[in-house]
């Protein structure tokens, strides 16, 4: 990392004024997506494989890069409104059961007509229909985006015959229908399940951690009794096995459905940290410029030897104090090169008595900070007095702003798409050591929330946050290195 010279830039700023009295305006109107374009994915699969992280993650994945709405109905949800939040045993699920067997069917079909509403442009009635009400739905109009919109349908849809039942409930809507089918067969990852499956039921003190896990586990057998796995040619669907360990496609086509099969193909149940920390305080950030790639202050300096510090103490050891695997990203930017660079490159035996060296540095342009073309190196007091149009357009509308012959936001997920790939794929430990745009974008991302509220997340100078994978999401801590340092100087205000 020492002495490595700094990479040529992609993009320079110009000076050349050209005559453009009918510039070209960013953000026409796109067209909409038609009735077709849009995707209904249904999950299939016993308890505690997954399904739901899964669902989750694809939710949060095609809203998040791809602006298409997406929203995942959960038939679980709808079952325990219909039984008032109250626990129910094992025998529930038994088929065998017709009294639980009905209270099952009837949450599946509120589940579908919420979805279909949903989909159709209209908001779901919180209300219990009668069986009549359920077939003569129909979903007229549509919900969509620019490529489609996806609605998952988050239940065990264990047999062909519901799987039947379902394509067919479906078929007003006019939207392809894919099955996801998830299996797994590592005692392991479903113990690791269960456990975060039945941890509410011991808040609820119902059941002792012992009696949940054995309640659960009857309940997966009931299930079992019924499972037929998937094998409907006429259908389309994905199987994914084991985590990702082997993933098949069927008659799978089109945008959305393809990128949610790449999506899945990076995709893992490990539950491993990431870091993200901003790069120390670098000349710029002293004087209040934006971009550009200046060196560290001292304090830039002081936070870089911190940051190498508690990397030993916090990234390359586990919570049991066992030595564990990282990886190290930055930019192709001097001071995130410069804040990683006393970082210890120690070396690791893994089990499969491979060697590992800890927390090699990879440099990604594609972690790059947002490039403020012609404003670049610039104050945001010198934008708003060289060209306060661009200031006033900015304050306006944040995220969809772009600097003049730069970047906006939009850009920058367009562009860190590949990086969450590559994050969701990593297995080991990961620091990213990154500048304050890129790191709201990867932050928004990874904790669910909208693409919008990117530019208003909190990231910092002189602080790590870390990322820790759960079924619900991400949670969150943040540790401030240098407590003392603290001030207006240290880290203007973002605008």
């Amino acid at each position: 990392m020492a002495g490595t010279a700094a990479p040529t830039p992609v993009m320079k700023p110009s000076a050349v004024c050209v005559d453009n009295p009918y510039p070209q305006v960013w953000g026409p109107p796109a067209t909409l997506a038609t009735r077709s374009d849009n995707l209904v994915c249904c999950m299939v699969g016993l308890p505690a494989r997954g399904k739901t992280f899964i669902a989750r993650k694809l939710c949060q994945y095609i809203s998040f890069f791809y602006g298409s709405p997406c929203k995942v109905f959960n038939v679980g949800e709808y079952l325990l409104r219909l039984v008032d939040g109250k626990f129910q045993p094992a025998s529930f699920f038994d088929e065998s059961n017709e009294e639980a067997r009905a209270l099952r069917r009837q949450a599946s079909e509120h589940a579908v007509v919420d979805l279909c509403e949903w989909m159709s442009g209209q908001s779901p009635k919180k209300r219990k229909l009668s069986s009549h009400d359920l077939v003569e739905d129909k979903c007229s109009s549509y919900i969509s985006g620019e490529f489609g919109a996806v609605a998952i349908y988050d239940a065990t849809n264990s047999t062909k015959e519901r799987r039947r039942w379902l394509v067919e409930r479906l078929q007003d809507l006019g939207a392809k229908v894919i099955f996801l089918e998830v299996t797994c067969s590592d005692s392991e990852r479903i113990s690791e399940n269960i456990q975060s499956t039945h941890k509410s039921l011991q808040v609820q003190q119902v059941l002792s951690a012992e009696e949940a896990g054995a309640d659960f586990m009857k309940r997966i057998g009931f299930y079992n009794e019924v499972y037929e796995t998937l094998s409907e040619t006429e259908y389309s669907w994905i199987k994914f096995v084991d985590g990702g360990r082997e993933i098949s496609l069927h008659n799978m086509r089109g945008f959305l459905a393809s990128r949610i099969a790449q999506f899945l193909l990076n995709l893992h149940g490990q539950r491993r940290p990431i870091f993200l920390s901003r790069h120390g305080q670098s000349e710029y950030n002293r004087l209040g410029k934006i971009g550009g790639d200046s060196v560290l202050t001292s304090h830039g300096e002081e936070y870089a030897t911190a940051l190498a510090d508690w990397v030993d103490k916090e990234v390359k050891i586990d919570a049991t104090g066992k030595p564990r695997p990282a990886r190290l990203w930055t930019s192709s930017l001097k001071r995130t090169r410069l804040t990683a660079r006393h970082i210890r490159h120690d070396s690791l035996t893994l089990p499969s008595g491979t060697q590992w060296v800890q927390m090699r540095p990879k440099m990604f342009r594609n972690l790059d900070e947002i490039y403020a073309g012609l404003c670049d190196g610039m104050t945001y007091e010198e934008i708003e007095r060289e060209y306060p149009e661009e200031a006033t357009a900015r304050k306006g509308d944040k995220f969809e702003y772009r600097y003049p012959r730069g970047e906006s936001y939009t850009d920058l997920i367009s562009r860190l798409e590949p990086m969450a790939h590559e994050m969701e794929r990593a297995q080991e430990t990961l620091l990213v050591v990154a500048h304050q745009a890129i790191l709201r974008v990867l932050y928004a991302y990874f904790m669910g929330m909208r693409r919008e509220e990117c530019p208003d997340v909190s990231i910092p100078l002189n602080t790590v946050i870390k990322l820790t994978p759960t079924a619900e999401g991400c949670s969150e801590e943040r540790f401030t290195l240098l407590p003392n340092l603290k001030g207006k100087e240290l880290d203007p205000a973002s605008h």
